[in-house]
């Protein structure tokens, strides 16, 4: 497995190693072992999955306080533009997004950590998406910022008439108007 730097502290692509012939393919998706090896010390204790139909745009979600999360995502099946925005007061990438296309075919993965908020672009119908999380789902502990905050000026990847979201996430408020704690530790 390979670690690929994002420029942003901590928020990092990995790429399995993938072993294709005429028969299919073979990849290891997940080795704790080797994610220590690469600095990666996460103990992941839930995973989800969703399938969602092209158009739709799940976050910009975060959990806060004791409940953060960080994930390790992939896409099973299907194309995401999956985006990451840095809330870590302190940290030189500070309200800077990433984005990455994570695809059924390209394989790749998206290690996001603790403290930032996490949404994709669903880009081909029929998309099957699955993360792992280091921390349980809280309710109480919910929060996210709305996609389309024009002070964060993501490109969705998706014409802004073919957004769909969910009642939540259409009224989710814009980063100006939280008040978050989260904290950038240097590694």
């Amino acid at each position: 497995m390979k670690k690929i730097e994002t420029g942003i502290p901590d928020l990092v692509i990995l790429e399995p190693r993938v072993f294709a012939d005429d028969r299919g393919y073979f990849f290891e998706s997940y080795n704790d072992q080797k994610l220590k090896e690469l600095g990666l010390n996460y103990n992941f204790v839930q995973d989800n999955e969703s399938r969602s139909k092209y158009g739709v745009i799940r976050g910009l979600h975060f959990q806060t306080g004791e409940m953060c999360q960080a994930k390790l995502i992939r896409v099973l099946k299907g194309k995401v533009l999956d985006v990451a925005v840095d809330l870590r007061k302190g940290s030189p990438t500070y309200k800077q997004w990433y984005s990455i296309v994570l695809s059924g075919e390209n394989k790749k993965q998206f290690m996001v950590p603790r403290g930032f908020a996490h949404g994709f672009s669903v880009l081909e119908d029929d998309t099957v998406f699955c993360y792992k999380c280091d921390n349980y789902y809280s309710q109480e502990h919910d929060g996210g910022v709305l996609c389309s905050d024009p002070a964060l000026g993501i490109d969705w990847m998706l014409p802004e008439s073919d957004y769909e979201l969910s009642e939540k996430d259409a009224n989710l408020p814009l980063l100006a108007d939280t008040n978050l704690d989260f904290q950038y530790k240097q590694t």
